[in-house]
């Protein structure tokens, strides 16, 4: 039977499919381009499959194809296209929790060495875009600003602490007129500058970690989806909707898009969405707001975080829910957190705005461990990922190959599962993290 098609009249309008990079990503419009990549059809084998083309899984496939293991990557949507390719491009140092925390909390041996697990996380990164060649835009430079009164004598007393315990020199504190002087706005009270801290272009960074890996032999899949996974006959089998993976080890990634095949990883890390605009190039202006070229991040629990791009223009970060689906204006709901902090900026229009899901643990620190023999999982990166992740791929690399101490070390970060279970977790997180948005507006 032939099938003829009629075309559309003139009037007619199509409609593009959706971008699996959400609508309206500043980053989608502006990124390197990158080839479409194949879906799985029929059977794949492997030494190790990875679920996940953000930056955990494909800083693995990168490691995993260096060290001649063969590698594919399965991936529901596009490279990069979660939090990987939507997030606000902030590197910082360190863990999510700060080093006194850590110290508190699994002791000073675990605490001193995840520092150093994070130096070499930070370390990495900038030679894996480097050795790679990635035109992501890296930059240096971060600001934690305060956004209410008081506090130095903390700050200097953190700073103290860094360079005494962990030999840390690169933090400095930044009076209020100064740090007024260099972001453009007086409604911060001081803060920290951080000169190991930084930017980049988070797509180009994940497509350019991409590149390397497939230019070492891994094979990735887009829109493949893993649907389930199970042993057979010495094996593990991974299945998508058109075929399978036969593998000696597996590794999921997926950060707030995690599933029941993440095992005992799902109870504890939980999706949030967070909203990101970028203003049209702000020409002469561009001067007099960060004239650092820092990246800024302040102090709220609900942080607003903020940096210009390479054309001028000012991408901000303010906002998130704790419920599936976005604001249906984006724009006007990030607009209002950046008014705040540039009231300046009112006349100027907004060209892109977008939202991105991130997962968070209880703690705020990932989860990171191995759920079944010879199945890893890494998540909850609680906005942390851009440094970490990549490294932690490269670690879980190297335990699938035998050398698991980063896994362990990162395994014994505490990551209790939510509370209420899998019926009530949901509204019981809700409501507690409400409760601390509502405290930034006290």
């Amino acid at each position: 039977m032939s099938v003829v098609q009629t075309p559309h009249p003139p009037t007619a309008t199509r409609r593009a499919p959706p971008s699996p990079y959400g609508r309206g990503n500043w980053y989608a419009d502006t990124a390197t381009p990158f080839p479409d990549q194949p879906p799985l059809t029929g059977d794949a084998q492997a030494d190790v499959c990875v679920i996940g083309a953000g930056y955990t899984g494909l800083g693995a496939a990168l490691e995993l194809v260096r060290r001649g293991v063969s590698v594919v990557v399965l991936e529901a949507g596009a490279v990069g296209c979660a939090a990987s390719g939507r997030n606000g491009g902030q590197v910082h140092t360190g863990q999510r929790r700060e080093q006194a925390w850590l110290e508190k909390t699994v002791g000073e041996a675990d605490a001193l060495a995840l520092w150093r697990l994070a130096e070499a996380a930070r370390a990495h990164l900038h030679a894996t875009i480097a050795d790679h060649a990635i035109a992501c835009d890296l930059k240096p430079g971060m600001i934690h600003a305060r956004h209410r009164p008081g506090g130095e004598a903390e700050d200097a007393a953190h700073i103290e602490h860094m360079a005494r315990r962990y030999g840390y020199d690169g933090l400095s504190l930044i009076g209020t007129a100064d740090l007024a002087a260099d972001l453009g706005t007086d409604v911060y009270h001081g803060g920290l500058v951080d000169r190991g801290g930084g930017h980049l272009h988070p797509l180009n960074l994940a497509r350019g970690l991409a590149r390397a890996a497939m230019a070492g032999g891994a094979k990735v899949h887009e829109h493949s989806r893993a649907a389930a996974w199970r042993r057979e006959g010495g094996k593990i089998v991974v299945e998508t909707a058109g075929g399978r993976v036969l593998c000696e080890q597996l590794i999921i990634s997926g950060d707030g898009c995690l599933d029941r095949m993440s095992g005992r990883a799902q109870a504890r890390v939980m999706p949030i969405n967070n909203f990101i605009l970028t203003t049209e190039p702000l020409g002469d202006r561009a001067s007099q707001i960060i004239a650092s070229d820092a990246a800024v991040a302040d102090s709220r629990f609900v942080v607003n975080y903020f940096r210009k791009t390479p054309d001028g223009r000012l991408l901000f970060g303010g906002g998130e829910n704790y419920r599936p689906g976005f604001p249906s204006d984006i724009a006007g709901f990030v607009r209002r957190h950046m008014l705040k902090v540039y009231p300046r900026l009112a006349d100027v229009k907004i060209s892109h705005a977008w939202g991105g899901t991130l997962g968070i643990t209880m703690n705020r620190v990932p989860f990171v461990g191995e759920v079944a023999p010879g199945v890893r999982v890494a998540s909850g990166y609680s906005g942390q990922g851009v440094m970490l992740a990549p490294y932690v791929g490269k670690l879980l690399a190297d335990a699938a190959l035998g050398e698991a101490a980063g896994v362990e070390l990162l395994s014994r970060l505490p990551t209790p599962p939510f509370p209420g279970g899998r019926l009530l977790r949901w509204p019981l997180t809700v409501a507690g993290l409400s409760w601390y948005a509502l405290r930034d507006r006290l």
